[in-house]
């Protein structure tokens, strides 16, 4: 398609259980908890998608707030994944946010706003093809 935009991100191996993930000039690295028999040098991917919705939702509710001038400060958003079986999946998402505003109505505005801008929680929500090719 002519118009398709994309995000590229790299993980390459950094150890028996370590990967070094990198996006544009940024990285972290990626690993199992030691019970599940890796290092425990970083979060595990399904981790950091817990930390990419909320981190989307969060930028996302920031920007809002900047925009309109909203008295808005110390936000947390705290993301929790209740997990399926058959294959082990996330199967519901809860996130919850809590800070430091004045107004409840112009607050649940801006929630509003961060989740329907979020990419993250736009992509779990549609669903999104998984396609794995070995180059």
């Amino acid at each position: 398609m002519a118009n398709e935009r994309t995000i590229e991100a790299q993980v390459r191996q950094q150890g028996a259980s370590t990967g070094k993930a990198t996006v544009r000039s940024h990285s972290l690295l990626v690993d199992r908890p030691t019970e599940k028999g890796g290092a425990d040098q970083g979060p595990m991917g399904g981790e950091l998608l817990l930390l990419a919705l909320g981190g989307c939702f969060l930028s996302n509710l920031l920007a809002a707030a900047r925009t309109r001038d909203a008295d808005v400060d110390d936000v947390t958003v705290t993301i929790e994944a209740r997990l399926g079986e058959s294959p082990e999946r996330m199967t519901h998402f809860t996130l919850q946010v809590s800070g430091k505003y004045e107004d409840r109505a112009e607050m649940e505005k801006l929630v509003t706003i961060a989740e329907r801008g979020c990419l993250v929680a736009a992509t779990l929500r549609a669903g999104a093809v998984v396609e794995v090719l070995l180059t």
